[in-house]
């Protein structure tokens, strides 16, 4: 890709998202996500009705009498995007690939960040961390990162989300306020979601196209991993094939939503083939 081309589409996504996060998500995002971390103000002598479990006590043992901390709600916040951009994103039948749909939503809530004043950085992983972006302010920062993962030809192809988890939570001490994107093709990351989870504010918006279900009825049809290179043959004028697909991805889907349960992280599932302002306001409502 030339750098005429690069700049026409990051300013695409910009123009088409900016729009977006400046009358519809600001305030939703200022709701959902302000208020949640609370930093260490001052120390001050306690005083009846503060409560037991804000008494510094090292402070109170060396003054002789108690004190206790204050706390204060932090205005600035830290958004850190977890981006996937192994192979299987690539795929996308009727709207826009998966890396698209990746990009715009990354977009949108980069800029809903920056209208709040927050810093955004970014991991961009599939089977490797293949960029760290730290965090910063501003349009050109968050223009960056849209540059970035249209034009990213990634080393790996497969998708490690437990190293890329594992990644981010050594790089960033301090709670953010994370969003894992991805179509979560992959296995074994639970207790690193947990760890996450527990450490972060945590959102999953994960992303889906209608092939990954329902199979079209063209009889033997190539499918290739994008991650393996494996190609298979399936018969799918094959009723059976057909619903054995349909099955193992309901059982995949309900294996998914059970572990963002039990991790406790919240999640949004976004198509390809579908506006995604209904059920990223949704998520943003269920938070507020």
């Amino acid at each position: 890709m030339d750098t005429t081309e690069l700049i026409q589409r990051v300013r695409r996504v910009e123009l088409k998202t900016r729009g977006l996060s400046d009358r519809i998500f600001s305030g939703e995002y200022h709701s959902a996500f302000k208020g949640r971390g609370m930093a260490f103000s001052e120390n001050r002598e306690y005083q009846h009705g503060d409560e037991i479990r804000t008494i510094d006590w090292n402070v109170t043992a060396r003054m002789g009498h108690p004190y206790v901390k204050v706390f204060e709600e932090e205005r600035e916040l830290t958004v850190f995007l977890l981006i996937d951009v192994s192979a299987s994103n690539a795929s996308g039948t009727r709207e826009r690939t998966k890396r698209e749909l990746i990009a715009e939503l990354s977009a949108v809530i980069a800029f809903s960040a920056m209208g709040n004043n927050d810093k955004v950085g970014a991991i961009l992983f599939s089977d490797r961390i293949e960029r760290f972006i730290p965090p910063k302010k501003g349009r050109s920062h968050v223009l960056r990162i849209i540059r970035e993962i249209i034009e990213i030809e990634p080393d790996g192809k497969g998708t490690d989300i437990a190293s890329a988890l594992g990644h981010f939570l050594s790089a960033m001490k301090k709670r953010t306020i994370s969003f894992l994107i991805s179509d979560f093709r992959d296995d074994d990351f639970e207790q690193s979601l947990k760890h996450a989870g527990r450490r972060h504010d945590m959102v999953a918006l994960r992303v889906t196209d209608p092939i990954d279900k329902t199979l079209p009825n063209v009889g033997w049809l190539p499918l290739q991993d994008p991650e393996t290179s494996e190609i298979r043959w399936m018969q799918t004028s094959s009723k059976r094939a057909r619903k054995k697909h349909v099955v193992s991805e309901m059982e995949r889907e309900a294996h998914l939503n059970s572990m963002f349960v039990r991790s406790g992280v919240d999640q949004a599932v976004l198509m390809t083939n579908k506006p995604y302002v209904q059920p990223l306001m949704q998520l943003f409502d269920r938070r507020g």
